[in-house]
């Protein structure tokens, strides 16, 4: 009995299923990348403006969380550490650097800056250079006075340091036992190149995180850094 045709059948097949084989392990591959670049360059088109989202007061016990939902959801911030506190922690400002977080200068123990004496002042804030840059988080360039209190020599002596003083726009009171709805609703207010309040600590602030992205994204916003140079947001550098 003749087979050949069918044998020549049967291996055009096999040769058919391997290549089938071969292509869905390279397509898929090939689509994901196409898909990721495509991506990257459609959030990139989609920022018509920077915004700048700033937390105070860390590190803490929450600052895993805090960058955890920053992370999650696209999101980079300027935080303005206590010296005490990342002397304290330096593991937890390696960690605000490595998830992308810019790490500036909120003083060393939170006093109110402008009822103490200029060698006082110039301790808080030399102190809290040294901290930062110790515990790895660079030289900061930002400064935030605690309370958004200041005065012609709490700036002479933050200049003296290098350091661009830094305030906000909008308040999100979460300092205040705002809600996680009125947080969201303070974040609507920003516009192009303003600054934002947040705390380290607010577990409200944190929970707002994934409704601010949303609505960031919808008005064409992106999380900026603060431009060292005009105090407002800009495209991370």
């Amino acid at each position: 009995m003749n087979t050949g045709p069918r044998r020549s059948s049967f291996r055009s097949a096999r040769r058919l299923a391997v290549l089938a084989t071969a292509l869905a392990s390279v397509v898929p591959l090939t689509c994901t990348a196409a898909t990721a670049a495509t991506a990257a360059t459609e959030r990139a088109a989609a920022c018509t403006g920077y915004v700048g989202l700033t937390f105070d007061d860390g590190p803490s016990g929450s600052t895993s969380a805090l960058l955890n939902a920053l992370r999650q959801n696209g999101l980079r911030a300027t935080m303005f550490n206590q010296g005490q506190h990342a002397a304290a922690n330096p593991a937890l400002v390696r960690a605000q650097v490595t998830a992308g977080m810019w790490v500036a200068n909120h003083s060393y123990t939170h006093p109110h800056l402008t009822q103490l004496s200029q060698a006082q002042i110039d301790s808080e804030i030399s102190r809290t250079q040294q901290a930062v840059a110790g515990a790895g988080g660079g030289t900061p360039k930002l400064f935030r006075p605690p309370y958004g209190e200041t005065n012609a020599t709490v700036r002479s002596v933050a200049a003296r340091y290098g350091l661009t003083e830094i305030l906000w726009n909008v308040d999100s009171q979460d300092w205040n036992g705002a809600s996680t709805d009125a947080i969201v609703q303070a974040a609507a207010r920003l516009t192009n190149g303003q600054v934002i309040l947040m705390h380290d600590w607010s577990a409200n602030a944190r929970a707002a995180l994934p409704r601010i992205a949303q609505q960031l994204a919808g008005r064409g916003l992106c999380a900026g850094m603060i431009s060292p140079q005009t105090g407002r947001a800009v495209a991370p550098g």
